[in-house]
């Protein structure tokens, strides 16, 4: 019997906007990382049937063909770029394992990219004609239900009282993780060298003390319910592809994935979008999220992960291992990706057998979570 598996995952190191990527096109970033994963996969590039790719802030166009075109990959391999915001780097690659499932495809590369530093300036006309420039579109009609992000999670702080202090520790943490990962080698296999002076380390991570958390500025306060900078991630650049083909379901290796779900919940607070998608997957296949070795939560605010989390049992040195986006940065487009990427190489650490939980929200009341298994 075979299955569809991601069987290649790379990424680029996630800098801050104005970083070491900033004069980089998306596609000039995303070429060499696609170019890695399929040479870890033995996939030639006339042997890809689809290119699937997550950006939100290039505003148009298609810039997955772009990526397609630059990776060397032939004219004739159809790319499709998918803007779901931060959930669109792992819609693309749960759509990828839908192709490969379904037959319409036997090898999808996917992933996601995104340069804040090379974002096009976006503009609407207003009902006089005249532009009127925006740094984010609406992801609601109703403008009562469409708040400000940091906002929104200030409120969410309130509503769930978890206090500043506990998202300072969680930010430390992240930090403290991603640190220890880098300085133990832990993630150099999984990123890609994009430039000649590329630092191969995510270039946001330090270390981060408490008390300089402490002083970090507030983003936004709502009743008991504080964002600061510190526990709130920065914009950045970063690309990330993976493989999903065909291979024997007893004898291949990679990640299968065994459950996925995309949800909608209340646009205004997106920040309790995954706890949708995450109880959904309980009920449809089951699961014991307890026995999960690998926890890959999307942190682009500390109290959206610790919201997150608290409504299931899931082992807490099984989250976010290597640190999270807190401390790499969040290139919107590509978030999703990198956190498959992430899972990808930390059950790779794991036994045959051993599963792993990506999940992640977005703008607009989405989410996204996918539970994969460790082939051998």
């Amino acid at each position: 019997m075979t299955t569809a598996a991601v069987v290649s995952a790379r990424r680029s190191s996630v800098q801050p906007r104005g970083g070491v990527y900033a004069k980089l096109q998306v596609w000039e970033l995303w070429a060499p990382v696609a170019q890695a994963a399929l040479a870890d996969a033995g996939v030639a590039a006339c042997d890809v049937d689809r290119v699937i790719l997550g950006n939100g802030l290039y505003g148009g166009g298609n810039p997955a063909r772009l990526c397609a075109l630059a990776a060397g990959l032939p004219d004739h391999v159809a790319a499709m770029t998918v803007d779901t915001q931060c959930c669109a780097g792992l819609d693309s690659v749960m759509l990828a394992v839908s192709l490969v499932e379904s037959g319409a495809a036997d090898v999808v590369l996917c992933g996601g990219v995104e340069s804040f530093s090379r974002r096009p300036l976006r503009a609407h006309r207003d009902q006089g004609g005249e532009l009127a420039f925006y740094e984010r579109p609406p992801f609601s009609p109703d403008p009562a239900r469409d708040p400000d992000p940091a906002q929104a999670n200030a409120v969410l702080a309130d509503f769930c009282r978890i206090t500043p202090a506990e998202q300072n520790d969680w930010a430390v943490d992240s930090h403290r993780k991603a640190l220890a990962a880098h300085e133990a080698g832990r993630q150099a296999a999984e990123l890609v060298a994009v430039t000649l002076d590329d630092p191969r380390r995510d270039g946001f991570m330090r270390k981060l003390s408490p008390a300089v958390a402490e002083r970090a500025p507030v983003l936004a306060r709502h009743g008991d319910g504080v964002v600061t900078r510190a526990t709130t991630a920065v914009e950045a650049d970063a690309a990330a592809a993976l493989v999903v083909r065909r291979v024997e379901a007893e004898k291949g290796h990679g990640l299968r994935v065994q459950a996925c779900s995309q949800q909608g919940s209340d646009p205004a607070q997106p920040g309790l979008a995954p706890v949708a998608a995450l109880k959904d997957m309980q009920r449809r296949h089951a699961l014991d999220y307890g026995c999960l070795s690998v926890v890959e939560m999307m942190e682009a605010y500390a109290v959206q992960a610790l919201a997150c989390l608290a409504p299931f049992n899931f082992a807490p040195g099984a989250i976010n291992r290597g640190g999270g986006a807190l401390a790499r940065g969040h290139p919107i487009g590509a978030s999703g990706a990198i956190l498959m990427v992430r899972l990808f190489h930390e059950l790779a650490r794991e036994p045959v057998g051993a599963r792993g939980l990506a999940a992640i929200a977005a703008a607009g009341g989405l989410s996204t979570a996918v539970v994969a298994q460790k082939l051998g």
